[in-house]
């Protein structure tokens, strides 16, 4: 069964059992009975659901950019890995050194250049990067030390590199899009039942009114697109970006 589909059962059978309710409760209502003693049901309920749908606004947005962060972050732990790659490969041979480190530019001027762009496009990664990711892998654990001092360097390097790879790993996760789908629905549905209550509310054509109306509705709008802005953490104008691998590797920007 799909969730959309459970989600629609959970709604209609919920809807079922309020009105239900209220029709049995309404007919047991004496006909002698004065309404105006009763609190005003609608003023309560639209109270609610302004309050629940700033919470779940809340939620919304603070996941999103708790992702953009995580993104951010796992850029920042391959390109550190990625660097004291080529630090640490100071103590090999200048052959073995200079390979490691042609590797891991070839690898970091890919990232910035080329797949970056492709993530933000296509909200993944591609194959071209994972071979070079390989190459460097190759390249480190390839090489058998010669002394001990070349071996106690040798277990940090294969460390980082599995640091990087895992790194990579992360941000291929973090590439596409965070928010499920039923969330949309329920944050848009939200939004139209919270700005609909405004019209039960007796609102008149007074100039306080109308600008309360639209700068409450403009809110609404301006909290969704930002919730949607942060969604893709590689995609759209508020992202993650490829600073760590510049700043670390600046000879690759000259």
């Amino acid at each position: 069964m799909s969730e959309w589909l459970v989600l629609t059962i959970a709604m209609a059978a919920a809807c079922a059992v309020v009105l239900t309710i209220v029709v049995i409760n309404h007919r047991r209502i004496p006909e002698d009975d004065d309404p105006s003693e009763t609190p005003d049901v609608i003023e309560y309920m639209t109270m609610m659901i302004g309050v629940v749908y700033a919470i779940v606004l809340g939620l919304a947005i603070a996941g999103v950019w708790e992702a953009r962060s995580a993104a951010q972050d796992t850029v920042r732990q391959e390109a550190q890995a990625l660097h004291e790659i080529s630090a640490r490969a100071e103590v090999y041979p200048q052959a073995v050194r200079d390979r490691i480190r042609a590797d891991v530019d070839a690898y970091v001027a890919y990232v910035v250049q080329d797949e970056f762009p492709y993530m933000a496009e296509h909200g993944e990664l591609n194959d071209r990067g994972t071979e070079l990711m390989e190459k460097v892998r190759r390249s480190v654990t390839d090489y058998q030390p010669a002394n001990d001092f070349e071996g106690q360097a040798y277990q940090p390097l294969v460390d980082q590199v599995a640091v990087a790879d895992d790194a990579r790993g992360a941000r291929g996760q973090n590439a596409g899009e965070t928010m499920p789908g039923v969330v949309w629905f329920g944050l848009i549905i939200g939004a139209l039942v919270t700005v609909g209550l405004i019209f039960t509310l007796q609102i008149r054509r007074t100039g306080r009114e109308l600008l309360l109306a639209g700068l409450f509705s403009a809110l609404i709008a301006f909290l969704l697109f930002l919730i949607w802005d942060f969604d893709a953490p590689f995609g759209r104008g508020i992202s993650a970006t490829a600073a760590p691998f510049t700043d670390l590797f600046p000879q690759l920007t000259e």
